[in-house]
């Protein structure tokens, strides 16, 4: 039997490394090459192909517990728009419109929707701050994911009774209650997903790159930068897998049932989170709490500003991002002049201005998600004017998840192992500047369909109200299923976006700052969501053209203007991956604190 790819080691072959590789413990196999596998020379990193590891066990196990809470987050949000936007339908208290009408339950209209919604995203990722500050201060990554479980199951809960016939009899009843239930269940997911995605990447220990043999000789370079790619590619498919299935299960169950039902079956699933959680807990490898290092970085950044500052603008700047900005900052440049708190060595500070640099890149986000959101609200509402043949209208939403599902594995076993093959290094910053212009196009596309849907609907510019004499909905002859091309360029634009931000988060920041740096990568769709609110009067007719037109625009030129700012950060990226290992004595730090206090 074949033995499978082989390590080269100091003197040694042995079998590959981790679960593929032949160590007992792959999660505490150490990364020095004395004791393990070589590290490439500078001549192999450049002639030498690149390959991922194996994905760890426990990391599908994270996954599966992300597929169940994105299944019942996606579930109950695809029928937010019509649960706010659209009344009872005719002879309907669930809801349910049936096959001739769309579910609706609280008739508060589109901008009612569309804020409402817009509200929800920014709760849902203004509050991965806290829950960044609580993992990595008290409770660590997997208590404060455990309680967040508790936290959003009461929210789902209190959906379930905003949903329950006899409080839709009292719409302001039920819009309260329904509002009360966001901040429940938008609170517990924000402490859910800042240390959910540290988490499943934890699970892979390794941190520097090794060479092996592959069956056919080829001598190739493990790459644990890929592999953690590799490890969020298919975190995102997972999600998608469950908001797939969520969103499509759900939508028929508003349409044909009620919204009661449609907020019961995701609260059912949801209780697979805490199962999952308790039954791999001895699997999982913990991140227990360090301590906030937030006022250590600060202070740091305040010792290497010193004497940089100016009354001109174009002066600060350029002091503030030279080169050199942070080695006057190094306990070993400061020498007898050291502080007490200065608990660390030279690396941990070249890994701070490793994370501060990934959060400039997340500055640019707030753009792309502004296109992004256009999905959660303004596309469901789009639909609802096109001629669906019995589907609910937020069904086509589902394009989406399904794409991504599609094009992962393909992006993943296909396109990008070719990119490498021919030698092309399609980078994390290249990768985001693609998701802006994937964004874009998607956004053209829907500007184009909303002004052809307003020259064929039988009410014009007035398609989201048109109604005959007995209230029915009238839409335009244009079939929904042209909404395909922007939702599978929405898709495309995740892939290369948003799951290479998740992957930059945490590749870049330090090991205990890791929540703390991917809250701030998610608390950039916070951001988009405050900015969308300034957008809500273009999400009604007459103004959609404008609207999708105006998204199109800013990501194009965001994208450009990106591009340009982060081209020499791009070429530096081997160099940012590859930092040596760094010491925080937390011990020393933490007792300072506590001596402080």
């Amino acid at each position: 039997m074949d033995s499978g790819p082989t390590v080269q080691t100091q003197g040694k072959v042995v079998d590959t490394v981790g679960e593929k590789y032949g160590v007992v413990d792959p999660e505490s196999a150490s990364d020095d090459i004395h004791d393990g596998p070589v590290s490439p020379t500078e001549e192999e990193k450049q002639t030498l192909r690149r390959v991922s590891d194996t994905i760890p066990w426990s990391a599908y196990l994270i996954a599966f517990v992300e597929l169940a809470e994105r299944f019942s987050f996606y579930g109950s949000q695809v029928v937010f728009t019509n649960f706010i936007q659209r009344g009872l339908p005719p002879g309907s208290t669930t809801g349910a419109g049936g096959a001739r009408n769309q579910a609706g339950a609280l008739g508060k209209g589109q901008r009612a929707s569309t804020g409402i919604s817009i509200f929800y995203q920014f709760w849902c990722y203004v509050t991965p701050l806290l829950g960044a500050y609580l993992a990595d201060t008290h409770w660590g990554r997997y208590k404060t994911i455990c309680i967040a479980v508790f936290i959003a199951l009461i929210g789902h809960i209190l959906l379930i009774i905003a949903a329950i016939p006899s409080v839709l009899e009292h719409s302001n009843g039920a819009l309260a209650c329904f509002l009360i239930a966001l901040i429940v269940t938008g609170f517990g997911t924000g402490l859910f997903k800042a240390n959910i995605s540290p988490l499943v990447a934890e699970q892979y220990r390794r941190k520097h790159p090794f060479v092996i043999t592959q069956k056919d000789g080829e001598r190739v370079i493990v790459d644990p930068v890929l592999t953690l790619s590799r490890i969020y590619m298919y975190f995102y498919f997972f999600i998608n897998v469950g908001a797939l299935v969520g969103q499509i299960g759900m939508s028929y169950s508003a349409k044909y049932v009620g919204f009661w039902l449609a907020y019961t079956l995701p609260t059912i699933v949801f209780l697979l989170c805490p199962v999952i959680l308790w039954v791999g807990r001895k699997r999982y490898i913990h991140s227990p709490p360090t301590g906030s290092v937030l006022e250590t970085a600060l202070k740091l950044f305040a010792i290497a500003a010193k004497g940089r500052w100016s009354l001109n603008p174009v002066k600060t700047f350029r002091a503030l991002t030279a080169d050199d900005f942070w080695e006057n900052a190094k306990p070993s440049k400061l020498g007898d002049e050291k502080l007490k708190w200065m608990t660390f060595d030279d690396n941990w500070v070249d890994e701070v201005r490793r994370g501060l640099k990934a959060c400039a890149v997340f500055c640019w986000y707030p753009v792309y998600w502004l296109a992004y959101n256009q999905l959660n609200n303004n596309l469901t509402s789009q639909a609802a004017t096109m001629s669906t043949h019995g589907l609910p209208n937020d069904v086509l939403s589902n394009l989406d998840p399904l794409a991504l599902i599609i094009f992962i594995p393909i992006c993943d076993l296909l396109v990008y192992p070719a990119l490498r093959r021919a030698r092309i290094n399609f980078s994390a910053l290249k990768k985001i500047t693609w998701g802006y212009y994937t964004g874009a196009a998607a956004m053209i596309w829907a500007a184009v369909l909303q002004h052809y849907l307003y020259k064929t609907n039988p009410c014009g510019y007035a398609a989201s109200t048109c109604v005959d004499a007995d209230g029915n909905q009238l839409v335009s002859p244009l079939n929904v299923w042209i909404q395909t091309g922007c939702y599978v360029l929405i898709a495309l634009s995740e892939i290369f976006a948003s799951i290479t931000g998740l992957e930059y988060a945490f590749t870049k920041a330090p090991v205990n700052m890791r929540s703390l740096v991917m809250s701030a990568f998610l608390f950039t769709s916070a951001i988009a969501s405050a900015l969308g609110e300034a957008f809500v009067t273009l999400s009604s007719d007459p103004l959609l053209v404008w609207n999708y037109g105006t998204m199109a625009v800013l990501a194009l030129v965001a994208g450009t203007i990106f591009w340009i700012a982060v081209r020499k950060l791009d070429a530096k990226e081997d160099e940012l991956n590859n930092l040596s290992a760094s010491h925080f004595d937390e011990r020393q730090s933490k007792s300072r604190r506590q001596h402080n206090v």
